[in-house]
């Protein structure tokens, strides 16, 4: 209680109440990471948390084909999310800018990735943001398959990540390729798992320029005047162009707001026996960090840390995959055709050498 209190004290001494109020809804929870973020000259912070009711099963987001829920969101608000990961490499980098920018994050990984790195969940999970899912092995257009296979999909997914968590995580589900199917989302209107669409795609999946990937999310986020904010921690660019986007957005007045859900998914247990045979062979020569419910709160603290995080490259094969589907999409719909990535190059084989950083590159 004292330590709360010294910290309180500072906080107030150093930005106001303001700043006080907009973090003491869980200030408890970590006060010494608060005061860690405090202390850190050009930390950036959460301006509010949000605590969504994914009871009903509601919609959120301006992309999607039916009707949503209003935003959550004030003017010049945004919501930091990412999908399809975790790739170790490239999550482990963003992970690191968001911690020296003391901002928060919403992951929607692929199940198959969690449960293949269940280390890279649990230090998602333990640097406080908030985790959902996004299908068990990301098909596209969910409206391509029977419907069995497509509720197996998103129950899967989300049990493979709770599992690799080893804690709670969010009822918080985004679709792949942002697709969604009607039958889908009446079975998580049934189990009470919120949709997150988007408002602001960065389009990182098509370009490896940082400084592109830079400049089409500020205009595109300016546009918008803030919102739900794409990304994949897959992708070296994103993981380059990161602390560039959130100096960029600080200057222009943008806020971070961190997303959290009132109540845990309960996953299925129907799928155990095949997710805990994966989660041994995945984990049988990796020591998984310990889980607590209990995360940091970064609060609002002022402006931009300069942050180079270390990255790789994807593998060759994933880029040759990558490539030859944006190649794709400039033909006539006639002439298209998908290219689908080796087994073995989903993420499953991962170049494992040592991280350089950006400046020996």
């Amino acid at each position: 209680m004292l330590l709360r209190m010294k910290v309180a004290r500072a906080m107030m001494r150093c930005f106001g109440y303001a700043s006080l109020l907009a973090a003491a809804g869980l200030l408890a929870g970590s006060p010494e990471m608060a005061l860690a973020c405090a202390s850190q000259p050009g930390a950036l912070g959460v301006e509010r948390i949000i605590k969504i009711d994914a009871s009903t099963g509601p919609i959120y987001g301006g992309i999607s084909r039916y009707i949503h829920e209003p935003t959550f969101l004030k003017p010049r608000e945004v919501v930091l999310t990412f999908d399809d990961g975790p790739s170790p490499r490239i999550t482990r980098s963003i992970l690191k800018t968001l911690k020296e920018f003391c901002t928060s994050a919403t992951f929607f990984p692929v199940g198959r990735m969690a449960i293949a790195f269940p280390e890279v969940v649990r230090e998602i999970a333990a640097a406080g943001h908030t985790i959902g899912a996004h299908t068990w092995s990301h098909p596209n257009n969910l409206r391509r398959h029977k419907k069995t296979s497509a509720i197996m999909q998103v129950e899967k997914g989300f049990a493979a990540v709770a599992m690799a968590a080893g804690q709670p995580i969010a009822p918080f589900f985004r679709f792949p390729g942002l697709n969604d199917d009607a039958r889908v989302l009446k079975h998580m209107q049934a189990r009470g798992i919120a949709t997150f669409t988007v408002d602001v795609v960065s389009d990182d999946s098509y370009t490896d320029d940082p400084v592109k990937l830079k400049i089409q999310t500020v205009t595109r986020a300016i546009r918008q005047n803030g919102g739900i904010l794409l990304f994949h921690d897959i992708k070296e660019a994103t993981a380059r162009a990161l602390p560039d986007i959130l100096r960029e957005l600080r200057k222009r007045g943008f806020k971070v707001v961190h997303m959290k859900s009132k109540h845990p998914l309960k996953p299925s247990t129907d799928y155990d026996a095949e997710l805990t045979k994966r989660f041994a062979n995945a984990t049988r020569r990796k020591p998984l960090p310990e889980t607590s419910l209990r995360a940091p709160v970064h609060p609002v603290i002022g402006a931009f840390a300069i942050v180079k995080p270390p990255v790789t490259e994807l593998s060759p094969e994933r880029k040759l995959v990558e490539l030859a589907n944006h190649r794709a999409k400039k033909k006539p719909v006639a002439l298209r055709s998908s290219v689908a990535a080796p087994e073995s190059s989903w993420g499953v084989r991962v170049d494992r050498r040592p991280i350089a950083s950006s400046t020996e590159r």
